[in-house]
């Protein structure tokens, strides 16, 4: 079954986009479509108070709703509609009576006649007749717009009219005259209207401008995204497929080193891990070669001393070939347990986290341990502790694996020194470290470089060697290094014996 290919995270984050801009651009269309209706709505409430306003006015002066009625109405109270366009009367059959432009035109005006509907809100749908002298409209023989029977049965409700003449906008309201609850005829008003046409003009170009933008900033930002971020991830993406997959196509991720923010970090541990783990693969597979080798010779002296022992007729032969295959036995055993444990303290090495810990109260604790335990196999080696700087010394570090750093020294002077003899432990500071120093009275270091002794499988052999696989002094040089210090050892100058001085970074 093959696995199915993800998409980018640029491709996600573009199609992210893409699904908010569509339902942003849906919502703004729906929002640019209910502007203009909303408004011109506004509008024509306006209207029906002028209209309620007017009604009222002719109910209470008692005017005759007729053309004489109407002109002297319209004369006397011209103040009523003078931020109106227009003012049409109706009577019932729908004639024009009375209109506002008497107050600047003849009786003329009366022989004209305009369109009352040309499309309602509410769905009636009138015959539209064509605009011929910009104001006016074409002038019916029977000076009627709408049929009595029309007018009655549908305008149940205010109607709102919109009309364009001449890059115009006009907007009508249309609405019933009671008397006394007796329908006497209809009023229109007509208000010029192009700021409603500014006003969503004007909101269509501030949202295109918005979006337009917006999408600018996205590029810019994507580009960005794609170049800073996604680009050096999918190099670093790569790079640890090309190790997983143990390709030899060299992908070089140098570039990245330079950067200080995150992708530089990411790169820098990548790198580092990478390097960490190539250098476990390759202690591994060196550590099993060497630990092949070192059991390679117990196993031939094995082999040989029970080769021996059948052929063998003299008791004391037979104790010295037994003797020869305990030490062998021994020795094997001894490798395999710190072998072990030593792949077990590397993996946790890994895992534990350091704290402030005092050394010099480390290093009491492991001594009363040792003291007891020469005590009690009646041994005589003395073990003296020197705080010269007489406070307490504060490092950063894991206190159990420095335990078993200063363990593992005292154990191997005690292995090199006879009775009565005397080991000292000095704990002492220079400008940033701190200076441990272990020296014993044993025949010292043989070798003319005394590095050596810290590689693994390495062991200047003391009387009883199948106790010691070589190995301890490398597990203490690997425990320094994690702590950021060094180990060296040398003869001691003053005296006999050998010393083995450690330098631990101070806490700061």
């Amino acid at each position: 079954m093959t696995q199915k290919k993800t998409a980018s995270i640029l491709k996600k984050f573009l199609l992210f986009n893409l699904v908010v801009f569509s339902v942003l651009g849906l919502i703004t269309i729906i929002y640019l479509n209910a502007i203009q209706p909303n408004l011109v709505k506004k509008r024509s409430l306006n209207h029906i108070e002028i209209i309620i306003n007017t009604t009222d006015h002719i109910n209470r002066l008692n005017i005759n709703f007729n053309q004489s009625g109407i002109k002297k109405f319209l004369l006397s109270t011209r103040f009523l509609f003078q931020s109106l366009d227009r003012v049409q009367f109706y009577n019932i059959a729908g004639e024009i009576i009375g209109d506002t432009n008497i107050l600047d035109l003849d009786q003329n005006v009366f022989s004209k006649t305009d369109l009352v509907l040309e499309e309602s809100m509410d769905g009636i749908s009138l015959k539209k007749t064509k605009d011929k002298n910009n104001l006016r409209l074409n002038d019916f023989k029977n000076k009627k717009i709408i049929k009595n029977s029309i007018i009655k049965n549908n305008l149940n409700a205010p109607l709102v009219l919109e009309n364009k003449i001449n890059n115009n906008f006009l907007i009508s309201t249309l609405q019933k005259i009671y008397n006394k609850e007796k329908l006497i005829g209809f009023i229109k008003v007509t208000e010029e209207a192009n700021d409603i046409l500014i006003a969503v003009e004007e909101r269509k170009n501030f949202i295109i401008r918005t979006v337009l933008a917006v999408a600018l900033v996205i590029l810019i930002f994507s580009l960005f995204l794609n170049k800073y971020i996604l680009k050096p991830i999918g190099f670093l993406v790569s790079f640890t497929e090309s190790i997983k997959n143990k390709s030899d196509k060299k992908i070089n991720i140098d570039k990245f080193f330079v950067r200080e923010d995150e992708v530089g970090i990411l790169t820098k541990s990548i790198d580092e891990m990478t390097k960490e783990l190539q250098k476990r693969t390759n202690r591994a597979e060196t550590f099993s070669t060497d630990l092949a080798h070192e059991i390679r010779n117990p196993l031939a002296s094995l082999k040989g001393a029970s080769e021996l022992l059948d052929k063998s007729s003299s008791n004391i032969d037979r104790d010295k070939l037994f003797k020869i295959i305990n030490h062998d036995v021994e020795r094997i055993e001894r490798l395999i347990t710190d072998y072990s444990q030593m792949l077990k303290d590397e993996a946790s090495l890994s895992r534990e986290k350091m704290k402030k810990i005092d050394i010099v109260s480390i290093i009491k604790n492991v001594v009363d341990d040792f003291r007891q335990d020469i005590f009690n196999q009646n041994k005589k080696i003395e073990i003296n502790v020197k705080n010269k700087n007489g406070k307490i010394n504060y490092i950063l570090g894991i206190e159990n694996r420095l335990e078993q750093v200063v363990a593992n020294l005292l154990d191997n002077a005690i292995s090199f020194s006879d009775d009565n003899g005397k080991i000292d432990i000095e704990i002492n500071e220079i400008t940033k470290s701190y200076i441990l120093l272990i020296k014993d009275e044993g025949p010292g270091f043989s070798e003319a470089s005394t590095q050596k002794i810290f590689k693994r499988f390495y062991s200047n052999r003391p009387k009883n060697f199948g106790k010691h696989s070589g190995l301890g002094l490398n597990i203490v040089k690997n425990i320094i290094e994690l702590h950021k210090g060094t180990i060296s050892a040398s003869n001691r100058p003053e005296s006999k014996g050998a010393q083995i001085e450690v330098l631990l970074p101070k806490l700061t």
